[in-house]
């Protein structure tokens, strides 16, 4: 038998850096002893830390970040990182199919149609907003149709601004919210609100039909509040809530936040489809199997109604779900601020933000707006090429059957993003250009020649260009900005910023809606295109590219940014590769030192260390510590544990009676990486001076003890 070959029977000595499972053979002692004050060997140290340092995933075996690699090496290095995690996936689902066939449906609804039910409540109804206005228009043309005589103009078009309005306080306040009292909160509020929104929907009524158009425009807006807010809610919660969970999960941060926040999204897609699919046979039920006009009053009546009514009960079911199911998804938030010590909302990081990632939220900001004009604009499309296609059909069945299409089409666009999302040769920032320009070429095309396009000659042309540029929306811009609006900015005030760009992108939707009524069809199409040009430039320019950049390293570089000393930061959050054009130009990008970054991540986690230790110790002398009253977990193996214990000055952590170092069995699995996240006081913090003998830093941690402001506390 080879010397090396583990024996379940005998004891050996374990290899630097093993992760200790709860199953398999021994393998001998729990730890490397060292006396203190040795300075253990680099190359020893590098082993024992490198599963935390350098996860493998985004490190070769030599310990180089893949992005360093040449070329060739990259893609070689990417690809076989890749394919290994596809392999690895596949095998699970096909372990799950073997137990229970329907395991992987279960795993998807609890993974994407959860997370996504808000935003698919909220495309199937705003979508649904549009798609029975050419009923109403039908059905009641004295005040619907053009200078109608019985409802003011103005009214009718502000069921639109309204909806837009709603939307864009909801976002504004709503992410707020989520960052003063919390993502639960907001969560909860939403779902809320949406439910009692669809019930004034439904219940929508008026003396006349001016009071009714005036009752349902209000319900769009108090509904819209809730659905705004479901932009920067859902986004963040989704992105936080693995992150909270240790390493296995900060590893699939890295290789699939993309796909979950973008699967959660395109539950907006199925509420456009499920609503207009509805909608479709309710009309065929209560107007006798028939879709041609003329449409009796009480046809629509029980068909808009009913199309409000149903979802109402899924939101119900929402409400329940977010309120008694989702107590913890608040916690990467609540971590944050006491790491900073702040208890309100954190307006030093929101100021600190907007001065350090200015580009971010010009391009998160900006990019939205540009793709909410083309994807409102994608709506001239649709009534061209229907008014064409279908020889100029009166019936409002045809329309809603081409939109059908259209849906579909719409959604192999959302999953093919979903999938090519984490992908590091394509990822986020590709796909936002590669879509902006495929969308200004299918409107730019068209403009030129709007007549030809429009005639039975080139209709079939301007169909496929309709086609493509909802494909192209989908698997770019409307799921990347929903997506880089959160996680390019720090966790204190993620849905601030997330809402703060999707309000100004419903600003380019109520730019639209407004200007389309004063300019006609040709114009329309000359003035589409560029905004599709611009934000393929802005995206170029400003948006860095943050595909495979976990947020724990994010939050670790944030972490020197809030204690003012972002040029002390070396990692990887700003490696060129991770930096957008502009704050590579600005010289962000300069500090970045593999070498120095590996000695300040050691540094950093043994200030972690030590809190947690010195806490530990608090709880046991106060007899705090038993009987399951657990610590935070962390994500320390034995060999860490004790490489801190023998190479930290151990007569700092008597206190009160408490000496010498604990045997008491740990948890591994916290994700907190600051001294005072469970809530140590700042006074009794340990200094770097003291904690580290011969700390091989050169540069001082931003965890250690500073002073807290007035404004902080």
């Amino acid at each position: 038998m080879d010397d090396h070959t583990i024996r379940p029977d005998v004891h050996h000595d374990p290899t630097p850096g093993l992760i200790p499972v709860p199953h398999g053979p021994a393998t001998g002692d729990e730890a490397l002893q060292l006396p203190f004050g040795v300075t253990p060997d680099p190359d020893h140290e590098k082993a024992i830390f490198s599963y935390l340092t350098h996860p493998d995933d985004i490190y070769t075996k030599d310990g180089i970040y893949w992005a360093d690699l040449p070329l060739r090496q990259r893609i070689a290095f990417v690809n076989k990182v890749q394919n290994e995690e596809a392999k690895q996936e596949l095998k699970t689902i096909g372990r799950m199919m073997k137990e229970d066939p329907l395991s992987p449906v279960s795993w998807y609804f609890r993974n994407a149609v959860l997370p996504g039910a808000g935003l698919g409540l909220e495309g199937y109804v705003l979508f649904s907003i549009g798609n029975i206005e050419p009923l109403f228009k039908a059905t009641w043309p004295q005040c619907w149709g053009h200078n109608a005589p019985e409802c003011s103009s103005n009214w009718v078009a502000a069921v639109t601004y309204l909806e837009i309005i709603g939307i864009m306080v909801g976002q504004l306040v709503v992410g707020v919210v989520g960052d003063w009292i919390g993502r639960r909160w907001g969560l909860i509020q939403d779902a809320a609100i949406m439910f009692v929104g669809l019930l004034m929907l439904t219940a929508s009524w008026g003396l006349n039909l001016q009071g009714w158009v005036i009752c349902y425009a209000w319900s769009l807006f108090f509904y819209g509040f809730g659905v705004g807010g479901e932009y920067p809610i859902t986004a963040t919660s989704s992105m936080e809530d693995p992150v909270s969970s240790g390493k296995l999960s900060t590893r699939n941060d890295r290789l699939h936040r993309g796909r979950k926040v973008t699967t959660a999204f395109l539950m907006q897609g199925w509420g456009q489809l499920i609503n207009q699919a509805l909608l479709i046979i309710l009309l065929l039920i209560f107007h006798a199997g028939s879709g041609s006009p003329p449409y009796g009053k009480a046809t629509v009546q029980w068909t808009f109604r009913l199309s409000f009514a149903i979802p109402a009960v899924g939101t119900l079911w929402l409400v329940y779900y977010r309120t008694y199911k989702m107590p913890h998804a608040s916690r990467q938030l609540m971590a944050a601020k006491k790491k900073s010590n702040v208890t309100g909302y954190d307006y030093e990081s929101l100021a600190m933000t907007t001065r350090h990632f200015g580009g971010r939220l010009l391009a998160t900001a900006g990019g939205w707006f540009c793709n909410d004009v083309f994807f409102y604009g994608n709506k001239l499309f649709q009534a061209q090429f229907i008014a064409v296609i279908s020889g100029g059909s009166s019936s409002v069945l045809t329309g809603w059957i081409w939109n059908l299409y259209n849906v579909i089409i719409s959604l192999a666009g959302y999953y093919l993003a979903s999938l090519l999302m984490d992908n590091r040769f394509y990822g986020r920032k590709m796909m936002q250009q590669v879509g902006f320009l495929m969308c200004f070429i299918m409107f730019v095309v068209p403009a030129f020649k709007l007549e030809y396009y429009t005639s039975p000659a080139g209709i079939k042309s301007f169909q496929a260009m309709y086609f493509l540029s909802s494909f192209f929306n989908q698997f770019g811009p409307n799921s990347v900005t929903f997506l880089v609006a959160g996680e390019v900015f720090p966790t204190p005030i993620r849905a601030s910023a997330h809402g703060f760009s999707a309000c100004l992108g419903k600003a380019g939707a109520l730019l639209a809606s407004v200007l389309y009524n004063y300019i006609d069809i040709q114009t329309k199409f000359y003035v589409v295109p560029w905004f599709g040009l611009a934000g393929m430039v802005l995206t170029w320019l400003f948006l860095p590219d943050t595909t495979g950049l976990d947020l724990k390293e994010q939050e670790r570089r944030w972490n020197y940014i809030r204690a003012g000393k972002p040029e002390d930061y070396h990692g990887i959050a700003i490696h060129p590769m991770h930096l957008s054009l502009w704050e590579r130009l600005r010289g962000v990008g300069k500090h970045y030192n593999p070498e120095l970054d590996h000695k300040q991540k050691i540094e950093d986690m043994r200030e972690e260390w030590a809190s947690k230790e010195r806490m530990r110790r608090e709880k046991e002398v106060n007899g705090q510590n038993s009987h399951g009253d657990e610590l935070e977990e962390d994500d320390f193996n034995d060999q860490v544990h004790h490489y801190f214990r023998t190479t930290t000055d151990q007569g700092m952590f008597v206190n009160d009676g408490s000496a010498g170092p604990s045997n008491h069995s740990r948890s591994r699995n916290n994700s907190s990486a600051h001294p005072f996240a469970s809530g140590a006081n700042p006074k009794d913090a340990v200094t770097n001076e003291k904690i580290r003998p011969e700390s091989p830093s050169t540069t001082q941690s931003p965890y250690s003890t500073r002073p807290v402001s007035e404004k902080e506390q």
